[in-house]
């Protein structure tokens, strides 16, 4: 990993956190991150981020910022995949001590043993190394700092950062679409007024499509009743058939005009039928007319000025006084 300058903490450390994470990614040398396929780059880079922000937060010298990033990867690297009992022997016999604090940290008490005390003796360890790079109150901070978050959650650290992990991840490109932009006021339409207009554009749509159903009805009609005819005639005609006589020539006529009859018959149906739906569908829009939405009420005038109104009150009893002269 390369080393973080002064200059570019300062940089990651004003910039926003999106920004700054990314900005941190460069200056480290990191490949590009895929934030939700590899969560364990993800995490380590959060918390070499959180250490910027920290330290610089707290009044570290620049300096110093870049020295806690590289002390916050060394103690991840140290500390990853440490196994039970490496340090737990050294730890049986003496209380773990933070060296910048001169005693034991808050809650490990009595922890050893465990890959927990194992933790707090890295942090030990490391603090002690680092302790020419930062000013004993700095040194207390970064104790306090690392043991309120790194040593409070180190199993979920271990978990994450220490055992690689099975992924399926699906990925799904959905394409969102913004509403459009709205109209100015002036040239919107009221909420009831948008709705009557609405029904009554659905009422004479499906009234124009009673229409349209009909008229093709009819031509279907006619072609049917073109095929039953063409193979009436084409029957009485047949080849080697002699002269129609006057049987063949009534059954002949009576055929066609059962053909038409029952033609008309359905066409007459059908239109008597659309007839009445387009009845019911102008009632409709006739209803719809009478029960359409309310026209906005005209804007109330103002009051009347109250001494104008008393004066014309007074000329009003004066000119009543006066006497009528004939």
């Amino acid at each position: 990993m390369a080393l973080l300058t002064p200059q570019g903490a300062r940089e990651v450390f004003r910039l926003p956190k999106q920004r700054g994470r990314e900005h941190l990614r460069r200056l480290l040398r990191w490949e590009e991150l895929d934030e939700l396929g590899d969560t364990r780059r993800s995490i380590l880079l959060d918390a070499l981020y959180n250490s910027v922000l920290f330290t610089a937060s707290r009044g570290f010298p620049w300096v110093q910022v870049a020295q806690a990033v590289k002390f916050t990867e060394e103690l991840l690297a140290e500390t990853k995949g440490a196994r039970e009992g490496q340090i737990a022997q050294n730890a049986e016999q003496a209380t773990v001590t933070c060296p910048a604090l001169g005693q034991e940290p808050p809650g490990v008490h009595g922890c050893r043993g465990g890959s927990i005390t194992e933790a707090v003796t890295i942090l030990g360890n490391k603090l002690r190394d680092y302790q020419r790079q930062f000013t004993t109150r700095h040194l207390l901070a970064l104790c306090d700092y690392f043991h309120n978050t790194f040593i409070r959650h180190y199993r979920l650290y271990q978990y994450v950062l220490g055992q690689e992990r099975d992924v399926h991840l699906t990925v799904t490109r959905l394409e969102v679409r913004t509403p459009p932009q709205p109209l100015p006021l002036a040239q919107g339409t009221h909420r009831d007024t948008w709705r009557h207009e609405q029904q009554v554009a659905a009422l004479l749509t499906e009234e124009e499509q009673k229409r349209n159903e009909v008229q093709l009805l009819k031509e279907a009609l006619r072609a049917e009743e073109a095929r039953l005819l063409e193979k009436a005639f084409s029957c009485a005609g047949a080849p080697g058939a002699k002269g129609l006589g006057r049987e063949a020539l009534e059954r002949l006529v009576q055929e066609a005009i059962g053909i038409q009859i029952k033609r008309l018959g359905e066409q007459l149906q059908h239109e008597v039928q659309a007839a009445f739906d387009i009845l019911d569908l102008r009632l409709q829009r006739r209803m719809l007319s009478l029960r359409g939405p309310l026209s906005f009420p005209p804007p109330s005038p103002g009051p009347e000025d109250p001494i104008k109104t008393h004066k014309a009150q007074k000329e009003k009893k004066a000119r009543a006084k006066q006497p009528v002269t004939r």
